[in-house]
């Protein structure tokens, strides 16, 4: 096929067909909570669908010529090493705290963005850890970085996570509404109906403070209020029998649909949607 592949500094791909022009373009994280296993399964089998499809599926290829996508397949590296090896349910970092013992940060509790208010905690032992200060986290901040950098042909943020069967997006720490809602509604709406259409499971889609609960310093907040119009955070299978135990059995079902909603979340980035696209507001 045409499309490239091509391994970053940050551990993560870029895949897309050349083209002189710049292009709009899609980030994929997976992995940011290292417990959370079914997440770099589908950032890996995005990449393997994605471009072994390109010959004979019309959408994808249509997506490959018209946008890149950036792939993280493992976000927080070290700690999915250690949920591998030491502990299943670790859920962030492995940085080091030189004042007590407990180690890591919660990954989605470090972004500069209403950073360690509601919904994270200050003490370093406690899963929502915050860190330091906002981008203490090596990984956050190379994301960051390169968001940053990017953010002008960056049109949607998408990290996966696990579990509840949910679709979330901004706003994470506070009860309100994002100015373009009906676009973002309606490609949430797009996504969670791909996604069904594939063996009838049902997920939920709405702001993630009302859908699921407050947090700060989220990675979806951040790149929203960053510019990238389109931010959303997959709850993967199941909703609580297996939770992170995801069975193998259920790496293919899952990921399949999971590839139907992100196409369709793409495939709404090619199309214009009217509202006040331009106005973000400051967090």
């Amino acid at each position: 096929m045409n499309a490239t592949l091509k391994l970053t500094a940050l551990v993560s791909c870029q895949i897309g067909k050349r083209s002189r022009h710049q292009k709009k373009a899609v980030w994929i994280d997976c992995g940011v909570h290292a417990r959370e296993w079914i997440g770099p399964a589908f950032c890996q089998w995005f990449v393997k669908e994605a471009i072994n499809s390109y010959q004979y599926d019309s959408m994808m290829r249509r997506l490959l010529n018209q946008l890149n996508f950036y792939i993280m397949p493992v976000f927080n590296v070290d700690g999915y090493h250690f949920s591998w090896t030491t502990d299943r349910f670790w859920r962030k970092t492995r940085s080091k705290n030189h004042k007590f013992h407990c180690r890591g940060v919660d990954a989605n509790r470090n972004w500069k963005v209403k950073w360690c208010d509601e919904g994270a905690s200050s003490h370093p032992c406690d899963d929502t850890y915050c860190g330091p200060f906002p981008e203490s986290e090596p990984e956050v901040k190379a994301v960051a970085k390169f968001l940053r950098k990017h953010k002008k042909r960056v049109k949607a943020y998408i990290s996966i996570h696990a579990y509840a069967q949910m679709l979330l997006y901004p706003y994470s720490y506070k009860y309100a509404t994002i100015p373009n809602f009906n676009c973002v509604e309606l490609a949430a709406h797009n996504a969670v109906t791909a996604l069904y259409s594939a063996y009838g499971v049902r997920y939920r889609y709405g702001p993630a403070s009302t859908t699921l609960y407050v947090s700060s310093g989220s990675s979806i907040d951040w790149a929203y209020r960053n510019g990238i119009p389109y931010a959303f955070a997959f709850e993967l299978r199941d909703t609580g029998y297996f939770g992170f135990l995801l069975p193998e059995s259920l790496i293919n079902p899952t990921c399949t649909e999971t590839m139907r909603a992100v196409k369709a979340i793409a495939s709404g980035l090619l199309k214009k949607c009217e509202t006040h696209k331009d106005r973000f507001p400051y967090i």
